[in-house]
């Protein structure tokens, strides 16, 4: 069976209301509060399972079954392994300082800023890999057999290398990573493939890259001509107001310039890196403009704020909406050839993500 055969406006649907979220959400949020904290873990199961459940793909739902005892475990043992080794440490480093081996305090700082970036990637990893194999369409289910040991390694050089030649090799370090985690995943019997071009984005990369300097440039200006326009209306005190006014125009300026210019690339990278994901004769793209990102961040930002903070757990939903509803996909799947995944599933749930505090896509 043909995707075009079973495509009417968009392969990606996703028919949920902030009304109908708002049930969950805020009920999830006061529990939260009242266990201090302890029933997050069911929260974010309750709000994916409605996020996903609301979700099309081609001619079938999504869902989730995750549980939230799974990541609660996933947390508690993460709490345990990286907690004592840390507290430790921290223990040993006092002691170090205190007999004056100030040198040995540097290489257990070393150790343990190696070990972060280590984990941080591997968390990456098995937070994707966990989020595939809990997500089930048309009855199947993703996955990985790699434990993410070695994409953890990837994660600590590739990083590391990105900061080489003045931070030039960022795109490719962030692409290179994208390729490698992806093509490790599968969905049902299909690995996917991925191979993003760095050398497609590196120009957006570049003018946020340059940002700073254009601040420098633009702040100059501006002194200049604002201290000049003072000067002539109020003399030596106009000057000077004029000046200061000038700098802080062009910070202003500069900050709202680097936001679209930041925003501009992220959204390259993500056309770049989405429009390079295959999963058999599937291509995938996401079509989210510069503006659109911009749109999204600063409607978060608004919605905080004038919430006082409450409109923070409304995120969920507004990320995972712009995700879905800007997503599309072309090409051939045969149905009847879909078979379960294999793969290995993991018993325990996101507590690397949790500890580091970071997503998974």
């Amino acid at each position: 069976m043909h995707y075009e055969d079973m495509q009417a406006d968009s392969a990606f649907g996703f028919d949920g209301t902030w009304q109908d979220f708002a049930k969950i959400a805020l009920p999830n949020l006061l529990l939260t509060i009242v266990t201090l904290g302890i029933y997050r873990f069911w929260a974010t199961t309750r709000e994916r399972q409605y996020l996903w459940s609301h979700t099309r793909f081609v001619d079938e739902r999504l869902e989730w079954t995750g549980k939230g005892m799974e990541l609660f475990i996933g947390f508690v043992i993460v709490a345990v392994v990286l907690g004592i080794p840390f507290t430790l440490i921290n223990f040993i480093a006092q002691g170090l300082i205190f007999r004056g081996m100030q040198e040995w305090v540097g290489v257990m700082g070393l150790t343990i800023f190696v070990l972060t970036l280590y984990l941080t990637g591997l968390a990456r990893f098995r937070a994707l890999r966990y989020r595939l194999s809990r997500t089930r369409w048309r009855g199947i289910r993703g996955g990985s057999d790699d434990p993410g040991f070695g994409y953890g390694w990837s994660y600590f050089w590739k990083t590391m290398v990105g900061q080489l030649v003045l931070g030039l090799l960022v795109p490719w370090s962030m692409t290179s990573l994208w390729n490698e985690r992806w093509s490790k995943m599968s969905f049902g019997p299909y690995r996917f493939e991925a191979y993003a071009d760095s050398s497609n984005i590196f120009a957006r990369y570049l003018l946020f890259y340059l940002a700073p300097i254009l601040l420098f440039v633009a702040m100059g200006i501006a002194a200049v001509t604002g201290g000049g326009i003072g000067g002539g209306l109020g003399g030596e005190t106009g000057m000077g107001i004029g000046m200061g006014l000038g700098i802080i125009i062009a910070l202003f300026v500069w900050f709202f310039a680097l936001g679209l210019i930041a925003a501009a690339f992220y959204a390259k990278y993500y056309r770049e890196v989405v429009a390079k994901t295959l999963w058999k004769d599937l291509n995938f793209n996401f079509e989210a403009s510069t503006m659109d990102w911009v749109k999204l961040y600063i409607g978060d930002f608004f919605l905080v704020v004038l919430t006082l903070g409450l409109g923070y757990v409304f995120l969920s939903y507004r990320h995972w909406k712009f995700f879905i509803t800007h997503m599309e996909a072309s090409g051939d799947i045969l149905l009847d050839e879909l078979t379960q995944s294999t793969t290995a599933t993991s018993k325990h749930g996101e507590g690397l993500l949790d500890a580091f505090d970071i997503g998974a896509i």
